[in-house]
């Protein structure tokens, strides 16, 4: 669901003189992502990538691009978005929404069933890198505090399906469990969605590119390893030597303190629950425009379960930690 806001020849092409690529030659819709709609640019001077920014004002979208230059230039791989050409500055919006250009990165993204161990020991190492980068990078706290998050649970209950509908105290109950346990962990920058479509790996099984950052906040560093574990973990239930080497690859750089530790739990509950209620609300209550990727909000209620079931030791356990 990549798609909300409609580009035509006329608008990619008006993009492409602002940031100097020169003639379009083509430009289509790329169905991923929850958020932001997506487009692959073709050029004369290659292949970009171009964000419309549906929720992000202009300012926000600024921040960003100070954000992942800051990151890009100590070592993190992700690419800074460009800077615009000339006098065309203030055309660089579609429908009033502002717009970033990226350098395309050429890569392919892990299914579920190929990841392996030792794919997940190198993002766990890639995503301590992005912590330590982001160390003195001032950050605000995000659209996903607890706050805003009930805010969303109060649309959820009003949702017509009455199976979403029901789901609403039962996520209301969840997260004052969750997010009242929370506090005290090590934080600063964080990814907050280092999830495998965010990740695309070079042919020779390296780390080619580290994606999407819209979601990075001031955050517990807990919550975003326990979101990559969430996320690369799981299929139809936790595979305990992925999980093990997201962590051990994480220690690799950057090694847990007693406080990092307590918060693995209440952290990957909380996030659990966070993107069940998004799950709902992005996707399930939502509708694009163009191809639509499922991302099915029952996954995520099923993770939760499996934590709470595992508790504070067997987490610890499966993550030797």
């Amino acid at each position: 669901m990549g798609v909300f806001t409609s580009l035509d020849d006329a608008d990619g092409a008006r993009i492409a003189r602002a940031y100097g690529l020169g003639e379009l030659k083509a430009l289509r819709g790329i169905p991923a992502g929850s958020v932001n709609s997506n487009y692959a640019l073709e050029c004369d001077a290659g292949r970009f990538f171009l964000r419309v920014y549906e929720e992000q004002d202009a300012e926000g979208a600024a921040a960003e691009a100070r954000m992942l230059a800051h990151l890009e230039a100590r070592g993190v791989r992700t690419p800074a978005p460009l800077a615009t050409r000339g006098e065309e500055t203030e055309e660089v919006r579609v429908a009033g929404k502002p717009v970033a250009v990226f350098p395309w990165r050429e890569g392919t993204m892990r299914c579920q069933a190929g990841v392996t161990p030792e794919d997940g020991w190198k993002v766990g190492a890639e995503l301590a890198r992005v912590h330590a980068a982001g160390e003195g990078f001032p950050i605000g706290a995000g659209r996903f505090r607890v706050e805003d998050l009930r805010t969303r649970i109060a649309a959820i209950a009003q949702a017509t399906d009455p199976e979403l509908a029901a789901q609403a105290p039962v996520l209301a109950t969840k997260l004052d469990t969750w997010g009242g346990r929370r506090g005290g962990a090590p934080q600063g920058l964080v990814h907050g969605d280092l999830f495998r479509d965010n990740v695309l790996w070079s042919a020779d099984g390296t780390i080619a590119a580290l994606l999407d950052f819209e979601s990075a906040s001031l955050g517990p560093f807990a919550f975003d390893l326990m979101v990559t574990v969430l996320s690369w973990s799981f299929g139809d239930a936790l595979d305990e030597r992925i999980a093990r080497g997201i962590v051990t690859g994480y220690r690799s750089v950057r090694e847990l303190d007693a406080r990092d530790r307590e918060a693995l739990l209440p952290e990957g509950c909380f996030a659990a629950t966070r993107f069940t209620i998004t799950r709902i609300t992005d996707y399930a209550m939502k509708q694009g425009i163009g191809a639509r990727v499922l991302k099915d909000w029952r996954r995520f209620a099923m993770r939760l379960r499996t934590l709470e079931e595992l508790g504070d030791g067997g987490l610890r356990r499966v993550l030797g930690v």
